[in-house]
């Protein structure tokens, strides 16, 4: 504000030279009346911008914002530099009548100039300041948006998947207790890993295999040949990060919408190629259709979403349904 109020007064010095003025003029107070005036003119636009920002917010309204302060901005500062020349007319150097109109108008004039460039800059900057902002809290609200749908994931696993279990499980105690006890051993470590991942938003598709060797063991257990599973992994795509329980969501949803006996064995088979994991399933609808919310699907693909652009692939005909996930790689 100094530098600025120097070069007002260099300014005004530039249009007196061929003026009358006060030999006892003090350039100095010129000097500290021109750092006065800039003071002045910012500090009142700051005062005026907190207030605008109680009342007029930029994300809400942001076009009547910028014309409301701008409008106000200017006559503000009309008035406080009209106020002033005014008194450097009066009290500091009395400008000849033929030219007070002309230093007045240009006075004004480069006030209002300097003024909307420093206006400008200023508005410029809260207005992406509040674009930051709110880019922030989008992603923020993304962030914990993805973890509730997580949560209410789990949160919809135990109760269904505890109470088949439960169910086999009270059957396998009276037929055969070593497997009972290789059945418990298994659901504690599916429930170990939903409880150790509580907040990963992804995993190494290696621990989420070594997840879905007790899951596979459990549904060996309650539809015995009844399904099969064919898995073919490359060393490479081990490594690579997925979110977690997305092949349970998927393995679910074939178990959910197909028939299941000794007629009709579901073969669920994974592959890994080309950065994509593939897990398909042979169709064979139940008799009795429940149509799909593919709120799980759902569910994986806005999760993808926070870390990729990668699409979740689906691919249907009359005798497979696959899904293709994007294997990621997280430096």
């Amino acid at each position: 504000m100094f530098i600025l109020g120097a070069v007002i007064s260099y300014l005004l010095d530039f249009l007196l030279l061929d003026f009358e003025v006060n030999p006892a003029r003090n350039r100095v107070l010129d000097l500290l009346m021109s750092v006065l005036i800039t003071v002045l003119i910012w500090e009142g636009n700051l005062w005026l911008d907190h207030l605008l920002n109680l009342k007029l917010e930029w994300q809400k309204v942001p076009k009547k914002r910028f014309f409301v302060q701008f409008s106000l901005a200017l006559i503000y500062s009309f008035s406080i530099i009209y106020l002033s020349m005014f008194t450097f007319n009066t009290f500091v150097c009395k400008i000849p009548y033929a030219r007070q109109s002309m230093f007045l108008t240009t006075s004004i004039i480069i006030g209002l100039l300097i003024t909307i460039i420093i206006l400008s800059i200023e508005i410029g900057f809260q207005f992406f300041k509040q674009w930051k902002k709110s880019l922030i809290e989008i992603e923020e609200y993304k962030t914990e948006s993805i973890s509730a749908q997580l949560q209410n994931l789990k949160s919809q696993l135990n109760p269904h998947f505890l109470f088949n279990n439960l169910s086999v499980l009270s059957s396998l105690v009276y037929i055969n207790q070593d497997k009972a006890v290789e059945f418990i051993n298994q659901l504690s470590k599916v429930y170990r890993y939903i409880l150790d991942n509580n907040n990963n938003e992804l995993i190494s598709l290696k621990e989420e295999m070594k997840f879905m060797e007790s899951y596979f063991f459990l549904l060996k257990i309650r539809f015995g040949e009844n399904i099969t599973f064919d898995i073919h992994l490359d060393e490479d795509s081990l490594a690579c990060k997925i979110p977690p329980l997305s092949l349970q969501i998927l393995v679910e949803n074939a178990i959910k919408h197909n028939e299941i006996s000794t007629n009709s064995p579901l073969k669920i088979s994974l592959n890994s190629s080309e950065n994509m994991l593939q897990i398909c399933n042979n169709i064979q609808l139940r008799p009795i259709y429940e149509p799909s919310s593919k709120t799980g699907i759902k569910n994986i693909e806005s999760r993808y979403g926070f870390f990729t652009n990668k699409k979740i692939e689906i691919h249907q005909d009359q005798e497979l349904f696959c899904v293709k996930l994007p294997l990621l790689t997280v430096k």
